[in-house]
């Protein structure tokens, strides 16, 4: 369909969402609606939706629901373009068919952009090789570790040339509405703004994850700066003396900082950081045990082994075996 913008004949432009196994549905909900928004304010076809996948029949999303699909994966011209959907399990959902179709499309020039997870899917396919992008950040230790080529970074979204990537959840929504923005103007992704009730616009320059602060629930400037320096520290861990030194207190100082604001020690609280990382690992790659360990900061298998079953109640072997099962099913 030809509508008119200002007079002017134009084609509505297509977004080919390609919705992947177990997608998060918050995600494609926020950026399909901000497009119809923008239809409605403006009058006009100015977007056109398809819903693409393998198969071209339905796919599940992680909360059940069941999305009747539009078409296949077909050929594409190079003004279309493609967002994938990506959510639980997106190593499985990376098919061979589906990394095969996104890089001949690609080659035709399409742009391309992926939701929450499904930044994998396109990082699986070579196509954010030197690129910046970001992924859901309970996914970035895994990511980092499987495409070093990839400049990782924690903003909600990223645009670099013709690749789009968002942390998930409601970072589609400022994706489209910079989108919007760039196509039309200011006012209409305001406008579109206002109708979702979304009343605070990120950029790629914000940052995905809560302050420390609020994840916390401490408003402390020091324990904040330790916590920061623990956290970019994991695969060489900072000893207590060094990390109260670095903020202008002693050894002892910092131990009570930490027991009066997170009832743990400030060791405890650096090893639950490493395993959680350790976890995201096991649970989304295949490196082996042994790499998980060195990783994140534990020169003896033995020694992660045994702090890993004391937090979890299992061993980095059973969920590694766990997870498989998992997948499989």
């Amino acid at each position: 369909m030809v509508t008119l913008l200002n007079g002017v004949p134009r084609q509505p432009k297509r977004f080919v969402f390609v919705l992947l196994d177990n997608f998060t549905l918050l995600s494609f909900a926020g950026a399909i609606d901000a497009l119809r928004i923008a239809n409605r304010l403006a009058d006009a076809e100015l977007y056109k939706v398809i819903q693409a996948g393998e198969g071209g029949d339905v796919v599940n999303c992680s909360s059940g629901t069941r999305i009747l699909l539009d078409q296949d994966l077909e050929d594409l011209t190079r003004e279309d373009t493609v967002i994938l959907c990506g959510g639980v399990d997106v190593q499985k959902a990376t098919t061979k068919r589906l990394v095969n179709w996104l890089r001949r499309e690609a080659r035709r020039g399409v742009t391309m952009g992926a939701l929450c997870t499904a930044g994998y899917a396109l990082a699986k396919a070579g196509l954010l090789d030197g690129k910046r992008a970001t992924i859901h950040w309970e996914n970035q230790d895994s990511f980092s570790e499987e495409f070093e080529e990839v400049l990782l970074t924690k903003s909600v979204f990223v645009i670099d040339g013709n690749r789009m990537t968002t942390a998930g959840g409601t970072a589609s929504i400022d994706l489209m509405l910079t989108i919007i923005a760039n196509d039309h103007g200011e006012e209409l992704a305001s406008q579109v703004a206002d109708q979702q009730i979304y009343t605070s616009i990120r950029t790629d320059q914000d940052t995905q994850r809560l302050s420390i602060p609020t994840r916390i629930g401490v408003r402390h400037p020091k324990l904040s700066q330790v916590i920061r320096m623990m956290e970019q520290n994991l695969e060489e861990p900072i000893s207590p003396s060094i990390l109260a030194h670095e903020v202008g207190m002693s050894t002892r100082q910092l131990e009570r900082l930490f027991r009066r604001y997170l009832n743990r020690s400030p060791k405890r609280y650096y090893m639950e950081l490493r395993l959680q990382k350790a976890r995201n690992l096991l649970m989304q790659t295949d490196m082996s045990v042994i790499n998980v360990a060195l990783a994140c900061g534990f020169a003896s298998p033995s020694h992660f082994s045994k702090c890993y079953r004391a937090h979890y109640d299992t061993t980095p072997y059973r969920e590694r075996g766990a997870q498989a099962t998992r997948i499989k099913g």
